[in-house]
């Protein structure tokens, strides 16, 4: 029988510091162990390379967005993923004429970057302020032809959104990752989201019968205020918890709250393919049943998205 072999691998770190360099090392460091323990994919969390400057609202922090198009970051881990042979999903601040978007570039096994995707979900929350830096994406979910398989990739706030997961497997999917920054709540103290944010990638992992990587963040940060004020700065924990699950959404390796981690997995994409096929979920799709999901309240189509006829 055929076989596909590909070992993925889950970064877990920090990323608090504002000498971005530490991060950008810190980073590498981990990428290259991943590589060394034979890791063909390898995903960092989101917005690696830099503190996450959204806890609060500061028009100083648009500044750190730079373009996708001649990025010297960019093309520094581009190189690495060259020269280990990996392929790797790079998070990036991205600005585009007068808008700034939070973005992946997808680089290839051989250095080559393949592209651009642009998170579509953009979340809005007490040390979530998100909306304030990021437009919404514009590239419509992605999937990449890799030399290890085809990749889709999106963007924390996207995983809770099932139809997330759906497009990108649509796409023809074999891996779906999603790097992350989630931990703290700043109004709510007591609660904890980790086992909810987990439950929902693995239900995407199972309906869609395609292995999940999750990257997450950890540490604490504090924000620098909105504007000069810095005692109305919020500070955010990250609560790590990084996990990667097969394709029935079984979480097969996972890293604990605090500790930096890489996690491995190796996995058969021909196995799972013909797994996916017998149970035919993507055969017994109603895709004209389901007008509802092109509604924002169940009722009200767009009359631009309604089918023919």
């Amino acid at each position: 029988m055929t076989t596909r072999k590909i070992t993925v691998a889950a970064v877990q770190m920090a990323s608090g510091d504002w000498d971005f360099q530490r991060n950008m090392d810190r980073a590498e460091r981990l990428i290259r162990q991943a590589a060394a323990r034979g890791a063909n994919l390898v995903l960092c969390p989101e917005l690696f390379m830099m503190p996450y400057f959204c806890l609060d609202q500061n028009w100083r922090h648009l500044d750190l967005a730079e373009p996708f198009e001649g990025n010297a970051s960019i093309a520094h881990f581009a190189k690495l993923a060259g020269e280990l042979g990996i392929v790797l999903p790079i998070g990036f601040f991205e600005r585009a004429g007068n808008a700034a978007y939070n973005s992946v570039a997808m680089a290839d096994a051989d250095g080559k970057v393949l592209g651009v995707y642009r998170k579509t979900h953009i979340p809005d929350g007490p040390g979530y302020t998100e909306k304030f830096y990021f437009t919404p994406g514009d590239t419509g979910f992605k999937v990449w032809d890799t030399r290890f398989g085809r990749i889709g990739v999106a963007i924390c706030w996207d995983q809770w959104y099932p139809e997330t997961a759906r497009s990108m497997a649509l796409m023809g999917a074999e891996v779906l990752c999603f790097p992350t920054i989630i931990g703290s709540e700043p109004h709510s103290a007591e609660m904890d989201t980790a086992g909810h944010w987990q439950r929902t990638m693995q239900g995407h992992a199972a309906a869609n019968m395609v292995p999940v990587v999750a990257a997450n963040r950890i540490g604490s940060e504090t924000g620098l205020g909105n504007g000069n004020d810095r005692q109305q700065a919020l500070t955010g924990t990250f609560y790590g918890s990084s996990f990667i699950a097969d394709h029935t959404g079984a979480k097969l390796a996972e890293a604990n709250r605090t500790d930096e981690t890489v996690l491995l997995q190796s996995f058969d994409l021909e196995v799972i393919r013909q797994d996916r096929q017998s149970f035919g979920f993507f055969r017994d799709r109603r895709p004209d049943m389901y007008r509802t999901l092109l509604s924002s309240d169940g009722q009200h189509v767009r009359p631009d998205l309604r089918p023919a006829g």
